[in-house]
């Protein structure tokens, strides 16, 4: 079944530590999938940023306003246990505690209110909350609004290459490359060939600084699906260069015949389309500068323990 949102999570997490005794976060994320069912690989799932798994994030976020609303207690480092008000709310044995059901509990409007997710007006009513969706830990909704600034500037940054002039868009490719690691300088490692008599090559880089080998280029600024038939041709004018290796790039896709074709081939051709183009554009600052940076910082717990 999907991983339960962290909403889901709190009134099992509530039930789980109503043994009362003291238990430390790793045994939640251990023994709650059996309750949703989850298979390793869902456990497993890491959120876009790639540097939590999704599970642990949301048991985490669940467990905490748990703990915010004074159902459960940190009676030392990494630990939790269950307050006299969680048992009396876990004796309830309720089907689902959202944020709705924990504004019940001043612990939690008071902690809402300090931390900006529930304000009030003037007249001292609740106002609607900032949280687009409750049902989101606030790393979940950063990575949704991250994946959603990025997929429009990569729209924007692939609808530009589309307009520009070839030759330009050749230049871009080669700056590309070397952004990426390869060669040196322009002058030291890559040039771009003239649009006349370049022979199905339109740009050349070396593989490394020292030009032990050098990559070919193709760069395609088209709307249409590059075929077999172009991909056959570029490996030809490679073969006339005794070159290995080469870099088919286009602003669109390639047909899935163009792709099976560069597995059956001795030369070592690599194929970025369009999607895979802006992408590494933007994660290598082409075309695009920097306009914010966010950084999410966590409470040092051992710096407040006594020496």
């Amino acid at each position: 079944m999907p991983i339960p949102e962290f909403n889901e999570i709190k009134a099992p997490a509530l039930e789980f530590f109503a043994d009362g005794q003291q238990h430390r976060l790793s045994e939640v994320f251990e023994a709650l999938p059996k309750h949703f069912k989850l298979t390793v690989e869902e456990q497993n799932e890491v959120l876009p940023s790639g540097k939590q798994r999704r599970w642990h994030n949301r048991v985490n976020w669940a467990c905490y306003d748990l703990f915010r609303a004074g159902l459960l207690e940190r009676p030392r480092r990494g630990f939790y246990v269950i307050t006299e008000v969680g048992k009396k709310v876990a004796a309830e044995k309720p089907n689902m505690i959202d944020r709705d059901f924990l504004m019940r509990f001043p612990q939690f409007v008071q902690f809402t209110q300090a931390t900006g997710t529930q304000k009030r007006d003037v007249k001292g009513e609740e106002a609607k909350q900032d949280l687009p969706a409750p049902s989101q830990t606030p790393e979940e909704l950063m990575d949704s609004a991250h994946r959603q600034l990025h997929n429009g500037l990569k729209k924007e940054v692939l609808d530009l290459a589309k307009t520009i002039d070839p030759y330009r868009f050749e230049q871009i490719v080669v700056d590309l490359l070397l952004a990426m690691g390869y060669g040196g300088s322009r002058e030291e490692a890559a040039k771009v060939t003239k649009a006349s008599g370049d022979e199905g090559i339109d740009g050349v880089i070396n593989e490394d600084r020292l030009g032990l080998d050098v990559v070919y280029i193709q760069a395609k600024r088209w709307n249409q699906t590059v075929g077999r038939k172009e991909i056959q041709s570029f490996v030809g004018a490679l073969d006339g260069k005794r070159a290995r290796k080469g870099v088919f790039i286009t602003t669109s896709d390639f047909a899935e015949t163009a792709r099976l074709y560069v597995e059956t081939i001795s030369s070592k051709v690599v194929l970025i389309d369009g999607d895979r183009l802006a992408d590494l554009m933007i994660e290598h600052n082409i075309g695009v500068t920097r306009s914010l940076v966010y950084e999410i910082k966590r409470v040092d717990s051992d710096y407040f323990e006594e020496a």
